[in-house]
């Protein structure tokens, strides 16, 4: 079942994509963070198969301040970049804190709540486990993590997090300090993907590649398990 979260912050309020599981609860909340793209059909894919595994699934609208609801395709990429370079990192970490704060109260849910995100929403989902209260995240290859890494000393949340190995927007030297910095704390998993570029795990991508996004997303779902149920 799928219905809208209206979550009300400082400056406005914003709309989440929510999709229910169809078996009874108690339920943990998994909060999908987006790409440039927004919250567009690939999004809402991954949204509805977190809920087909037994998880509310909720996908906040975080370009809500430039173009509520929009949503794109890779045809798109420069309007996708444009919103994305006016993008306030800051206040979108602080969306996804109230996004937390909301979906712990729903109905059905357990109390638990596991954040992920891909590409721009795997940045955001890293900054989370440094910024917010969530009790598990895990991040597909955040684009510009490197020039946040001084922030990995506040995470205190388990951490999953998955690297493209060929990934043009995160070169050799980046991810090792991204290892680097996570890998030293305690329920932290870093994952790399050989031969992998970017976008790997995106739904009908252009670079997306199946056996890898089926392996990342193993992952994760026994990550999510163990600390979510």
């Amino acid at each position: 079942m799928s219905t809208q979260l209206p979550v009300t912050v400082a400056d406005g309020t914003f709309n989440c994509y929510v999709e229910y599981p169809s078996t009874p609860g108690p339920h943990p909340v998994v909060i999908v963070i987006q790409e440039i793209f927004g919250v567009n059909e690939g999004m809402r894919s991954i949204v509805r198969n977190y809920a087909l595994k037994g998880y509310i699934a909720v996908a906040p609208d975080l370009f809500w301040r430039a173009e509520p609801g929009v949503q794109l395709s890779e045809a798109d990429f420069e309007k996708g970049m444009s919103l994305y370079k006016s993008f306030d990192i800051d206040k979108g970490v602080q969306d996804i804190a109230a996004t937390i704060a909301a979906v712990r109260t729903l109905e059905g849910g357990n109390g638990k709540v596991g954040v992920t995100g891909y590409c721009l929403g795997g940045l955001l989902t890293y900054l989370a486990a440094a910024r917010t209260d969530g009790d598990a995240f895990a991040a597909y290859y955040g684009g510009g993590t490197d020039n946040f890494l001084a922030e990995a000393a506040n995470i205190t949340k388990p951490v999953l997090y998955h690297l493209a190995g060929a990934d043009a927007y995160i070169p050799p030297p980046a991810q090792e300090a991204i290892r680097a910095a996570l890998e030293a704390k305690p329920d932290t998993e870093v994952y790399v993907y050989p031969g992998r570029d970017h976008a790997f795990a995106r739904p009908n991508g252009s670079s997306h590649h199946a056996a890898d996004t089926t392996l990342a997303n193993s992952r994760t779902d026994a990550f999510f398990l163990k600390h979510l149920f």
